[in-house]
């Protein structure tokens, strides 16, 4: 790429005055950072035509995967890194008086996604090409993200996250390769020649046109692609001369309705116009997706006969599962295949991920909202639900009841998550016991009908990212100790086990903590003003803001251990720094009171000097992958608390785990195997089992007061809740006193907050112990490479995807 530094300021120089007509003095930092992505981009084309010639020639099974939500983060650095030229660019720019992170800085995160779900799909795109391996992300090119978090008096207040703004020097629009979807209409029946043909009027149509991220490969010459879909109006041959003024604003209405489509990431479908908007994004880039593939596959193919052997559609949960009836449209009604040819087609080409325990988050659409809004796609569910419903009936006759659970089409509502199962040839759970109770209980009609189709296929992170990128200090000793084949080969980092009591190791390791601990604490100084003691424990708790991950729980007994600190300032306590990251969704209210807790809480203990600043609590706004990487390499204990038996896997606890924080958690999601590996001694467990959880859900018997009447530590701090210690008025707080109370406690915070406290107290014992701390720390890292991404990436690629490794020349 590079041959020499003197090469790159070259190439530097000339790209900033071709592109801003600058000189480096007078260039900003935004001028440089354009300037050289562009030039990262520019010479990562040549790979990325290469790669999708070897593809075509070849004609190689790619595999698409579709979702909603694409959580990049930056990509300037991890760009620079699989290259392999962060080294030559840095010393380059340094001559020119620049200083790289300066440039990195200028960097929007991506605001293509919210939580692991997004970043899930991430960590799988750099996994795919990184392992040669020919696999594409499919979604959408969301001009606002979720929204920018900023806390105003302790309260969530939602801004435009417009990530936009300057552009995306990531992306190539492809205009050439816009396609047509349909929405609204009529659908009319036509017979020609003794075969029916579907006519589709009247309908409202939008340009969905194609932005591609290139895709790069650790230090190969892979580079697959991330298709973002943006939705345009499809105004053509209009004489604008002639228009009256009535026509006029009928267009720009209709030109805003469209553009709505693809402007921001999850709207809010509380009302009618919303779900609809919602509806309308996932049939969006579902259809665009598909049509974009097919017409690729056309180039080599006549027919479509054999699309299954050489395409794989996998849908990350059950936003794209409208993939389903829409490749169904294409056989049929393009194609002009037979139901029960396409059908075949239809479900070995496409696989399904299942993100939730929680029946309330499958999706459900009203019939009254998706006939109208997509009529032959309706009229295809419709047939898909009968013949469905016909092979029940002939499995359990007579069994209603078991049919009309396991219906697609029941209640006047479209079941998403039934449609992704029955068209799908494999549905996957994310982690071991996640995959156990969709086939014992929120799937097990279906697992009963379908064993075959189950499997598991536990989550995993790119380890490239969130160790080697995220926190080079540590990398780059572990690279010292056991050589560097852990890069490209994760499980390589077990042999750090042999160095778990080598006391040289344990201290550097120590040492780089520390200095991770300091950089996070300048930024919070920066940002709040807060100063905190970088000899406490971080304990960070950062994740999605939802009832089930129980930050809550968190609070509570953050509020007991401050009501001990109160009781007897001189407690034999270790200093407790706790981080708090979150975004609650903005019509959340019981979340977005959590917040205000959080920062009430923390406004007043930060600020008692009685207490002898044994306690901090900080909140951290805009929680994102930017900020995720400075705060994991710093964190000390990290809290994955869900109730038991809802968190389907997490991937916060393996980014923790990975970095050498030491996971305070429940037996729930992927800390089961996380605890697996590491054993009992090194990692701290707490509260019901997933068996325990569900005993409750299904024989009852649990009631909340009971705990708070004979619990004083728990009865003191719910009433704080309410008596006015953290708020003036007494009822700020009352949504949460009742959740607990009145609505009995959904998600046993009070059943395991006394085995949290004992936990808690393991923690303290066990930080005294420096030593042995560091070598619970060094253990956890070593068993990390287990939960890579790579790992995750090869299951699917070889029991699901069936697609193989492919070296580009």
């Amino acid at each position: 790429m590079f041959s020499s530094k003197e090469v790159f300021k070259e190439e530097f120089i000339e790209k900033l005055e071709s592109m801003q007509g600058k000189t480096v003095e007078e260039a900003t930092n935004i001028d440089k950072y354009q300037a050289l992505g562009h030039m990262i981009r520019e010479y990562s084309n040549k790979n990325w035509m290469a790669t999708n010639t070897c593809y075509f020639e070849k004609h190689e099974k790619q595999v698409y995967y579709f979702s909603m939500e694409f959580l990049l983060g930056k990509l300037m650095e991890s760009n620079l890194m699989n290259l392999g030229v962060r080294g030559v660019c840095e010393e380059g720019l340094h001559e020119l008086g620049i200083r790289l992170d300066d440039i990195e800085a200028q960097e929007p995160d991506a605001g293509l996604g919210n939580g692991g779900l997004g970043r899930l799909a991430a960590c799988f795109l750099d996994s795919l090409a990184s392992l040669h391996l020919p696999g594409h992300g499919c979604g959408i090119r969301y001009k606002y993200g979720l929204f920018e978090q900023k806390i105003v008096d302790g309260y969530q207040v939602e801004l435009p996250e417009y990530w936009l703004k300057e552009g995306n020097i990531w992306e190539i629009r492809r205009s050439n390769l816009a396609v047509e979807v349909r929405f609204g209409g009529e659908v009319r029946m036509e017979e020609q020649n003794g075969r029916w043909y579907f006519l589709h009027e009247k309908y409202e149509s939008v340009l969905a046109v194609p932005y591609d991220v290139p895709v790069i490969g650790y230090k190969n010459k892979t580079v697959n692609t991330l298709r973002l879909w943006s939705a345009e109006s499809n105004i053509r041959d209009f004489d604008f001369q002639t228009l009256n003024k009535r026509d006029y604003h009928k267009i720009l209405e209709y030109k805003r309705s469209v553009e709505s489509i693809s402007e921001l990431l999850y709207p809010d479908d509380s009302n009618h116009e919303g779900k609809i908007l919602r509806l309308k994004q996932q049939y969006f880039f579902v259809s665009a997706g598909l049509q974009s593939i097919i017409r690729s596959y056309r180039k080599l193919e006549d027919t479509l006969v054999d699309f299954h052997r050489k395409v794989a559609i996998h849908i990350n949960d059950t936003h794209p599962a409208l993939a389903i009836p829409e490749l169904m449209r294409i056989l049929m009604d393009e194609e002009g295949m037979d139901w029960d040819e396409a059908w075949k087609i239809t479900v070995q080409t496409i696989s399904y991920t299942n993100h939730t325990t929680l029946s309330e988050a499958l999706e459900r659409w009203p019939v009254d909202i998706f006939k109208p809004l997509l009529p032959r796609i309706y009229m295809i569910v419709d047939e898909i639900n009968e013949r469905f419903c016909r092979e029940l009936w002939e499995k359990y006759p007579g069994d209603w009841e078991r049919i009309h659970k396991m219906a697609i089409l029941a209640d006047g509502q479209v079941k998403m998550a039934h449609l992704a199962i029955a068209g799908s040839h494999s549905v996957n759970g994310v982690a071991e016991v996640h995959t156990e109770i969709l086939k014992a209980r929120e799937m097990k009609e279906f697992y009963e009908l379908s064993p075959d189709k189950f499997n598991n296929k536990t989550n995993g992170i790119t380890h490239r990212r969130w160790l080697l990128n995220t926190n080079p200090r540590l990398a780059g000793l572990i690279t010292e100790t056991i050589g560097d084949r852990w890069i490209q080969h994760p499980a390589e980092l077990l042999h750090l086990r042999k160095a778990a009591n080598d006391n040289s190791f344990q201290e550097r390791t120590a040492q780089i903590k520390q200095q991770n601990k300091e950089n996070l604490a300048r930024m919070i100084k920066d940002k709040s003003g807060l100063l905190v003691d970088t000899q406490s424990i971080f304990d960070v708790q950062v994740k999605r803001l939802h009832a089930y991950k129980r930050q809550i729980l968190n609070v509570l007994h953050i509020m007991d251990l401050y009501n001990r600190l109160r009781a007897n300032p001189n407690l034999d306590t270790v200093p407790r720094t706790f981080i708090f990251g979150a975004k609650a969704a903005p019509g959340y209210h019981l979340a977005k009171s959590v917040i205000k807790l959080i920062n009430t809480v923390a406004a007043k203990v930060n600020r008692d000097k009685t207490i002898q600043g044994k306690l901090k609590i900080v909140f951290l706004e805009n929680y994102r992958v930017s900020l995720a990487e400075k705060i994991i390499p710093a964190a000390d204990i990290s809290e994955q608390i869900s109730a038991a038996s809802k968190e389907a896997s997490g991937t916060g606890n393996m980014k923790f785990m990975m970095n050498g924080a030491i996971t305070l958690g429940t037996l729930d999601g992927a800390n089961v195997e996380i605890h697996r590996e590491v054993g009992d001694n090194n990692i701290f467990i707490f509260g019901l089992t997933v068996e325990e959880a569900l005993s409750c859900y299904a024989g009852g018997g649990y009631r909340a007061k009971d705990i708070y009447n004979r619990d004083l530590r728990i009865k003191t701090v719910l009433d704080q809740l309410v008596n006015g210690f953290f708020s003036d008025d007494g009822v700020q707080f009352n949504d949460i006193y009742y959740s607990l109370l009145t609505n009995n406690d959904e998600f046993f915070v009070l059943k395991d907050f006394s085995s949290y406290a004992r936990a808690h107290q393991m923690v303290d014992d066990a930080y005294r112990n420096k030593k042995r701390w560091y070598e619970m720390s060094i253990i956890n890292i070593a068993h990390s490479g287990k939960f890579s991404s790579d790992r995750t990436v090869s299951e699917y690629a070889e029991h699901i995807w069936n697609i193989h490794p492919v070296t580009i020349s």
